[in-house]
């Protein structure tokens, strides 16, 4: 596959438009935290959501206008510095006025938008601060303000993540651009994180849907920050053939092209919220093999990214394998810890279960990088897993601590 991937910038897609103002929901005055992302022509979308049972209520309006729509979905309209979660009905008119805000503005239904809301919990979102912004949003809308829609919809967030990559399909160079926003409250089990997806791809809908469950089980499904699955979560991509390439409506080589670069931007744009997970000082991969499923790889992996006392060992770069292995044990699948092996970057620790002698300067050495490799194999199978996550560090409880006052 050709594929130019940069995440240095975003680039937008053929027919779509973009806006972002501040419209005072953040604590911080003039900061981004209104945003709007339009087709200018119709258009399809594929969206997954949290699989937590407490689900905000911008999200549950864009289940019900996904399904009401058939996928045709020309619009996002999103905000920070508010969940709009645990709001009960007055929640969900807010949702539902955001929608018809997007609608008077953009010329199209309330139901072919998708709404998406990011910040506190258990606040009301003040739409009238919204609703004032009408007219600045409607003016901004350019396909250059992409990148600021990046910036509006940060909460915690450093840096701004953004993904945009280029293939050809049928001779039609082709782009598939996001952005996702997240540092905290992260483990997605996607079906706080946000993430969209532009392409001027044409492809039909159900590979849409079946090219986005791929692309996400093998990103944003392999990420964890600390465990915590948000209100809010929401990844989706809205095609619009603006790049009149080859229609996608089989799964050949031009779907594998699609879904390929589509994944590799969401992985990008997943392994970028871990590395700039809240008070990360180290990017973690761990990688197993050796197991008898693909599912049982990933469940052990998870259960290892998400050991506080795993991820505190590797900020204070201790090579203390026991606990990888322990977290291992404790994840719910059944492996013989007797023919386990682990590796720490390119040291051998663990051989068959039992510890070995290594050079501890060695290791330290190796835990003293920014990027670790932690590598497991439990040899009783085939199928592989790979999870990435950070370490645990004091400034994640300052700033958990702290975030809602």
């Amino acid at each position: 596959m050709t594929l130019k991937l940069s995440t240095d910038d975003i680039v937008c897609p053929q027919g779509f438009l973009a806006s972002a103002v501040a419209a005072g929901v953040k604590k911080a005055d003039g900061k981004l935290d209104l945003g709007l992302l339009c087709s200018t022509r119709p258009s399809i979308a594929a969206a997954r959501f949290t699989t937590n049972v407490v689900k905000a209520a911008p999200l549950l309006l864009s289940q019900e206008h996904l399904e009401r729509s058939g996928g045709e979905i020309r619009a996002v309209i999103v905000n920070s510095g508010n969940a709009n979660a645990c709001t009960g009905d007055a929640g969900m008119r807010v949702a539902r006025e955001m929608a018809q805000l997007g609608s008077r503005i953009l010329g199209i239904s309330a139901h072919q938008l998708l709404v998406a809301s990011t910040g506190v919990i258990g606040v009301q979102l003040p739409f009238e601060r919204l609703e004032k912004q009408a007219g600045a949003l409607k003016d901004g809308l350019k396909p250059e303000a992409i990148g600021d829609v990046a910036k509006a919809i940060m909460t915690t967030d450093t840096v701004r993540k953004v993904c945009s990559a280029e293939v050809l399909i049928g001779g039609k160079p082709v782009w598939i651009s996001g952005m996702t926003k997240g540092a905290g409250m992260i483990q997605p089990n996607m079906a706080t994180t946000l993430a969209f997806v532009l392409t001027d791809a044409m492809i039909t809908h159900s590979l849409l849907e079946e090219a986005l469950t791929w692309a996400c089980n093998k990103s944003y499904n392999c990420i964890t920050v600390d465990g915590d699955t948000s209100t809010n979560d929401t990844l989706a991509v809205i095609a619009n053939g603006a790049s009149s390439c080859s229609l996608i409506d089989e799964k050949g080589s031009n779907y594998e092209l699609f879904a390929g670069a589509l994944t590799k931007v969401c992985q990008s744009l997943a392994q970028q919220i871990v590395r700039d997970g809240e008070g990360a000082t180290k990017f973690i991969e761990i990688h197993v093999q050796g197991a008898e499923s693909e599912a049982h790889a990933t469940q052990i992996a998870r259960s290892i990214a998400n050991s506080p006392l795993f991820k505190t060992a590797m900020a204070g770069e201790d090579a203390n394998w026991g606990r990888i292995l322990c977290a291992a044990g404790y994840s719910g699948v059944s492996f013989d810890p007797n023919r386990t092996d682990i590796q720490i970057g390119s040291l051998p620790v663990c051989e068959n279960g039992i510890g070995l002698r290594f050079d501890e300067s060695q290791a330290k050495q190796i835990l003293k990088q920014h990027d670790i490799r932690i590598s497991l194999d439990l040899k009783s199978g085939t199928a592989s897993s790979t999870v990435w996550t950070c370490d645990l560090t004091t400034e994640y409880i300052h700033i958990n601590a702290d975030y809602r006052t």
